[in-house]
């Protein structure tokens, strides 16, 4: 029997879910999906669930790109995009396209 934590996550797999609909999207954004169609949890959470994602090859980044505004914290920020990895296997749940297709519109 294998020690440690499973790599299996069900939060990750939502996530997945998310971006197999977005094709693409930062952290915030795809923070604000998840919340309007899963139960809640915090955006920390969903950062370390991309981080672990990206680690374990079932997201990958896709760009990071600066944008400049008018934030609380400055006038930069920096957005990692991200997509499917090579091991992500979405599953393609209908209430999550219906709500990633409202957004894009």
């Amino acid at each position: 029997m294998k020690r440690g934590r499973p790599v299996k996550s069900e939060i990750r797999q939502n996530i997945i879910e998310i971006l197999h609909f977005l094709n693409k999207g930062y952290g915030y954004q795809i923070a604000k999906i998840y919340m309007e169609i899963f139960p809640p949890c915090t955006r920390e959470v969903i950062y370390y669930h991309l981080k672990k994602g990206v680690s374990i090859g079932e997201i990958m980044v896709n760009e990071i790109k600066k944008e400049k505004g008018e934030y609380s914290w400055g006038e930069d920020v920096e957005k990692i995009y991200y997509s499917l990895g090579p091991n992500a296997k979405p599953q393609g749940i209908e209430r999550v396209r219906a709500v990633v297709d409202k957004i894009k519109k």
